[in-house]
């Protein structure tokens, strides 16, 4: 199977399933107010996506760990997503509002399913050598998706309306899953019995994997606090657009712009044959990040250029050195858990810096823009005070020695 299964399967399986979650937000956004008469409903479904990807990465990440047939698994989260998002569409304006924000909720759970869950099984899908190179090709269908995502679900709601544009986003994900069910399977075959561990045990395992690994700690802990500065940034991009471009909706193109520049920098990065260690990247893409909110806070329109094109430089190759760290380092049987783990808390911390950026800038745009700056200098600071020598590596133990 992993001899058929080839890597532009995976890579074009994995743009779709994130491009449909990445349009499905402002398509939510949009179909909100205009099902529904609210102008807050379309932020409230948002919410609710978001706040329950940071419970169900890891409860998602331990399932795909005990699967035969991880790509079942994620097929099915794919669909059950799909499914979630449908009835959201069908129940805006006929159910109660709770009860599609219990949708929305319910939807969010299988969110790192689409991040996470696909970048765990790289490593069934490309050889140890060429891994380095699928890293940079994988992260930059993130970025290809935070490009075309939101530009598309602007373009099919100008022309068809919001509802459409959901609908759009349904069948995106739709056409994931395919790539998602022909996933090769792990190498060793499956337990005649049942696990020895339980769910509540594993779940210990896989933070266990994250926290006591001393290079898999410091890459989560210094990509959480680097999301909570770029959570801060994009939610002042509107702002700088109204304020320095002179006009609220430029602020997506500042978007676009940045997701741009990460989409580049990761295409010379694979293009690279030896490329620099993940953990350098890693720490230059932070220090970068520092520098990039300072300078949209001049308030001057080539400055604020500059920031969003060195923000994208600086999150593409940030998150395709963030990915090699964890196929490095997680324990080949907790390496699902590890990554939707990761998914989850990076999720969280892009809320946190969102929320609190929104009051912030709405006080003073300058003091929200310094305020991401210092949180991308606390994360370099997280970086600098977890070395990684003297590393506790867990190793990969048989299910029944946690």
């Amino acid at each position: 199977m992993p001899g058929r299964y080839t890597m532009g399967c995976y890579l074009g399986g994995a743009a779709a399933a994130r491009a449909g979650d990445e349009m499905s937000g402002p398509a939510l956004l949009m179909a909100g107010p205009a099902l529904t008469g609210s102008a807050s409903s379309g932020s409230s479904l948002l919410a609710g996506i978001m706040v329950a990807a940071a419970v169900g990465g890891p409860l998602f990440g331990v399932l795909l760990d005990r699967s035969a047939r991880p790509g079942r698994l994620l097929a099915a989260a794919l669909v059950l997503y799909a499914a979630a998002l449908t009835a959201i569409l069908l129940g805006l304006g006929r159910l109660p509002f709770v009860l599609t924000v219990l949708l929305a909720v319910g939807a969010g759970l299988l969110g790192p399913a689409l991040s996470g869950g696909w970048t765990s099984q790289l490593p069934r899908v490309a050889p140890p050598r060429a891994l380095p190179r699928a890293n940079a090709l994988d992260a930059m269908t993130f970025s290809l998706a935070a490009l075309v995502g939101p530009a598309l679900a602007g373009a099919v709601a100008g022309a068809a309306g919001a509802p459409a544009a959901v609908a759009v986003s349904i069948a995106l994900i739709g056409l994931a899953l395919p790539a998602a069910w022909a996933l090769p399977a792990p190498p060793r075959p499956a337990p005649v019995r049942p696990p020895a561990t339980s769910v509540v045990a594993d779940l210990t395992a896989g933070l266990r994997a994250i926290a006591r690994n001393r290079p898999l700690a410091r890459a989560t802990a210094t990509s959480v606090v680097s999301c909570v500065g770029q959570g801060a940034l994009l939610t002042c991009c509107p702002l700088l657009g109204a304020a320095v471009l002179g006009g609220a909706d430029r602020g997506a193109l500042l978007l676009s712009a940045t997701a741009a520049s990460a989409l580049v920098a990761n295409a010379v990065l694979a293009r690279r044959p030896r490329p620099p260690r993940p953990d350098t990247v890693l720490l230059g893409g932070v220090l970068l990040l520092v520098l990039a909110p300072l300078l949209a806070a001049t308030g001057h329109p080539v400055p604020l250029i500059a920031a969003v094109l060195l923000a994208g430089a600086a999150e593409g190759p940030q998150l395709t050195a963030l990915f090699a760290v964890r196929h490095r380092e997680a324990p080949e049987r907790l390496r699902g858990q590890v990554f939707t783990t990761g998914a989850s808390l990076k999720i969280t911390g892009f809320a946190v810096g969102a929320a609190f950026a929104g009051p912030l800038a709405t006080w003073s745009l300058p003091g929200a823009l310094v305020a991401a700056g210092g949180c991308e200098a606390l994360a370099a600071l997280v970086f600098v005070c977890l070395p990684d020598d003297a590393e506790a590596v867990v190793p990969d133990l048989p299910p029944g020695a946690v």
